[in-house]
């Protein structure tokens, strides 16, 4: 079951030409909807595209481990619990 989250009002600008879409495309009661899914699927891709730059940077830095010990590893900790 979804649980109801509070909604906070917020104040900032569109282009032009994209608030007349929008108005010409969502019906008014759906408006606020629209832009908060829009808005929440662009933050979960900036939290990607970080944690992505994170995982890169370790790659780098982090020491080599062969696919193998990756399996072994994860076994083991299957294994334990």
């Amino acid at each position: 079951m979804k649980t109801k989250s509070r909604l906070k009002k917020m104040n900032f600008l569109l282009e032009e030409e994209v608030q007349k879409e929008l108005q010409s495309l969502v019906p008014s009661g759906q408006r606020s909807k629209m832009v908060n899914e829009a808005v929440k699927k662009e933050l979960l891709q900036l939290k990607r595209k970080t944690v992505t730059t994170k995982l890169l940077r370790l790659r780098r830095v982090g020491p080599k481990v062969s696919m193998k010990e990756i399996v072994k590893s994860l076994k083991i900790d299957r294994e334990s619990h």
